[in-house]
């Protein structure tokens, strides 16, 4: 893979973790907001930027897509879920456990086999 497309589906694997503590940060404004559901979820103005940030990173997945095969995209991508528990023990303090280090490091053993050149 070009050194561009790897960096695209690396930004997009960064992207998706963001979006994610986006969507955190709105549900905990959520349960501070007043009055009735559609009342809160229009004053809900991190959950509409959220919104705003998926719109976003899926026109980038969708640019990522017309160049990178998907078979060959999605493995760097997905590297970012890895990143969401991270960012929620840094952003809101949420428990992580040595179980999340061992995982994550079968998730990148499993990355490397995935995009190795083949030798054949």
């Amino acid at each position: 893979m070009p050194l561009k497309d790897l960096l695209l589906c690396a930004s997009f694997a960064v992207v998706l973790p963001a979006g994610q503590a986006m969507f955190k940060w709105a549900a905990v404004r959520h349960a501070s907001l007043q009055g009735d559901l559609a009342s809160r979820l229009l004053h809900n103005y991190p959950l509409m930027a959220a919104f705003a940030w998926y719109g976003a990173s899926a026109l980038l997945w969708f640019y990522i897509l017309t160049r990178v095969p998907l078979s060959a995209a999605y493995p760097v991508a997905i590297l970012g879920s890895g990143l969401v528990p991270l960012v929620a023990w840094l952003l809101f303090k949420e428990p992580l456990s040595w179980r999340f280090a061992v995982g994550y490091g079968v998730m990148l053993l499993g990355f490397l086999i995935i995009v190795r050149p083949s030798a054949g």
